[in-house]
């Protein structure tokens, strides 16, 4: 069964006295366990309005989302339903995601799914803080304290405090720096393979989806142009835009640095 299937799926913003924007045009896509379906597109293509709405955050014009086989109902991400908590979502600014004012240990601990006594909620805090690479002692630290890699990788062992089967990555290394951004990527990975746990990993940086993603989806204009295995669609894209996604992307090398140009397909 898959984890996740959007079929169809239509998103128009209405704005007050300004044209209808159709931000996702029948979309359908779908997530199995243990895979990585990588969604690529420049900015404004509709990515960031259909992962609202496959994390249920927003309801979609017309068309469906299901998570594991039932319909998802829509609800802010602090107020959801229970049937909805192994669905969970990682954000692009980790700055932004968690609160300067609570320890981390405390934090981490806001997606369970049922109550905790302290000396297993501390252990549990423990158990998620090692699961994503961090010192225990983190626990009792701020934020502020944290660099932006590691407040991202905190703001991941949140996500996973519920047991997760799919996880929502919305441009999760966009605000951080080269290194941090391979770190973050490689843990993902693993936690996939590990918790055998889907994942939508949605990015503006093709190259980027091809070193996590099992299958990738290329949106533009609020439609998907190509699917397909991931090392298939970059070695030979068949959409013209897919094209060019790759071949803007810069080779470096020694002494050059030029564009890729992929197979004529």
């Amino acid at each position: 069964m898959k984890v996740l299937e959007i079929d169809d799926v239509h998103v128009t913003h209405h704005r007050r006295g300004q044209s209808d924007v159709r931000a996702v045009r029948g979309v359908s896509l779908s997530v199995a366990p243990g895979q990585v379906v990588g969604l690529v597109g420049e900015s404004g293509c509709g990515k960031s309005s259909l992962a609202r709405v496959a994390v249920g955050l927003d309801a979609p014009t017309s068309g469906t989302v299901r998570f594991e086989g039932s319909p998802l109902v829509p609800s802010r991400l602090t107020a959801r339903a229970k049937s909805a908590l192994g669905l969970q979502m990682v954000f692009q600014n980790p700055y932004a995601s968690l609160s300067p004012r609570r320890t981390i240990g405390s934090q981490v601990l806001d997606g369970l799914r049922a109550p905790m006594s302290r000396g297993e909620g501390e252990a549990e805090a423990i158990r998620l803080l090692e699961l994503v690479g961090l010192d225990p002692d983190s626990r009792r630290r701020y934020p502020n304290q944290f660099s932006g890699g590691q407040r991202q990788r905190l703001a991941i062992a949140r996500a996973l405090a519920a047991r997760p089967t799919l996880m929502i990555a919305d441009e999760p290394v966009t605000a951080l720096d080269a290194f941090s951004s391979a770190q973050i990527v490689k843990l993902l990975t693993g936690l996939v393979r590990e918790l055998d746990m889907g994942m939508l990993f949605i990015s503006h940086d093709l190259s980027l989806v091809r070193a996590i993603a099992d299958e990738t989806a290329v949106m533009y204009a609020g439609e998907i142009v190509e699917r397909g295995p991931s090392e298939t669609l970059w070695n030979d894209p068949q959409h013209d835009y897919t094209k060019t996604l790759i071949s803007a992307i810069p080779v470096i090398g020694p002494n050059q640095r030029k564009k890729r140009t992929p197979h004529a397909g």
